[in-house]
């Protein structure tokens, strides 16, 4: 593509839809190599902007990872939000199918959000852990208001520590699905990953 016409191009895209394909390129890199091996160069590079409009809306490499990792702890907690007066079994059901949804359709972000959990920079694993927090008190909070399963939420302190072993639990299995080694479809994986959520509240 000529020089002018790679100009318009980017100009047609608005602030909003340009930092979404700069995540989105950041996702796939991030999702393919460890944190240290990207270069945000390669990033603008791949998006076809300079660097210094890269670095215009995320000033250093620490703050683009955060950002790739915020925005797919955001996807997640929106499809899995609770719905008040549902039953949690089945909520739980219906969550898992679409948090599946989401890992088969955005596996680049899912993979880059698990990567930070290994990110040699303290800030960005921080990010990470605030986003799994979420994902916990999310959780806690759908079991809480459950007639079932609220006075057991109550009582028992270490239903905290099952849900957060849960979701490391979930994340193993789900990485390796995406990664083909099983042969197991979308539904034995998410029968499979409930009965081991209730499994451990009962």
């Amino acid at each position: 593509m000529p020089a002018n016409e790679g100009e318009r191009a980017r100009r047609r895209l608005s602030t909003e839809e340009r930092r979404e394909q700069l995540l989105s390129v950041g996702a796939k890199l991030f999702s393919e190599s460890a944190y240290d091996d990207v270069w945000v160069e390669r990033v603008a590079e791949i998006a076809g902007v300079s660097r210094g409009l890269l670095y215009h809306y995320f000033p250093t490499k620490r703050e683009f990872f955060a950002a790739v990792v915020e925005r797919e702890s955001e996807r997640m907690l929106r499809m899995t939000a609770a719905v008040p007066g549902v039953p949690v079994r089945e909520q739980l059901t219906v969550g898992l199918d679409a948090y599946l949804g989401y890992v088969e359709a955005h596996a680049h972000g899912f993979r880059a959000f698990h990567r930070a959990a290994a990110a040699g920079d303290p800030a960005v694993r921080r990010v990470y852990q605030r986003a799994l927090a979420a994902q916990e008190r999310q959780i806690l909070a759908a079991f809480a208001a459950d007639p079932e399963f609220g006075p057991v939420v109550e009582r028992a302190p270490e239903v905290c520590l099952a849900v957060r072993g849960w979701l490391a639990f979930t994340t193993a299995v789900c990485l390796e699905w995406l990664g083909g080694k099983g042969e197991l479809g979308r539904e034995r994986v998410r029968d499979l990953c409930a009965r081991a959520l209730l499994g451990v509240l009962a």
